[in-house]
């Protein structure tokens, strides 16, 4: 009997090592917000989180109190070695009260590398658009509805030009609003607390 030795090509080897560092590296981004927060743990961030944009962005008391509902997702983790992942829980309010509990996947290719926190907020500013968004088991950005990332304009102010939009997106990270940023593909599923 006579036993063959396989060719062990180099591609294959690299594209090994490559999936178990971005596995690696996701999993230790995404444990933490894997360990499914509690609904009055949710609710304190998200507080928290709107609190903080409240103070450090001009012009938001003016749209989250124009909004039909507010969706907060106080963390949301992402990782990426190439490929890359997002994931967060959060709250939608309505005037102010929880209504709903959601959890925000996604996942993106291109050049990216390492790990951050942010916290991202979609105002939903048409009645019709909001309503679609509560009455569905899943929704997608991009899909359902486009979701408008509104940015830093001058003097720290909110960028008024595209407040015009069915969803106003927020994203934000220690230093405040970024900018630059997409929520395209990004799959939001309601979920039970």
């Amino acid at each position: 009997m006579t036993v063959q030795k396989k060719e062990i090509k180099p591609y294959k080897v690299l594209k090994s090592i490559f999936l178990l560092l971005f596995l690696g590296l996701f999993t230790v981004a995404v444990t933490p917000a894997a360990n499914a927060a509690s609904s009055k743990k949710i609710n304190t961030r998200v507080q928290e989180s709107l609190a903080s944009f409240r103070e450090d962005d001009r012009g938001a008391n003016e749209i989250l109190s124009k909004a039909k509902g507010v969706l907060v997702f106080p963390h949301v983790y992402q990782a990426g070695i190439g490929l890359g992942g997002k994931y967060g829980e959060g709250a939608l309010l309505v005037h102010g009260k929880t209504v709903n509990y959601y959890r925000l996947i996604a996942g993106s290719f291109g050049w990216q590398l390492g790990g951050q926190r942010k916290s991202v907020i979609l105002a939903f500013m048409n009645e019709d658009v909001f309503n679609k968004f509560k009455n569905s088991e899943g929704w997608q950005v991009g899909v359902d509805a486009a979701a408008t990332v509104v940015t830093v304009g001058k003097e720290g102010s909110i960028n008024t030009q595209n407040l015009n939009a069915p969803v106003l997106a927020f994203i934000v990270d220690q230093k405040g609003l970024m900018y630059n940023l997409s929520l395209e593909g990004t799959k939001i599923t309601k979920i039970k607390k």
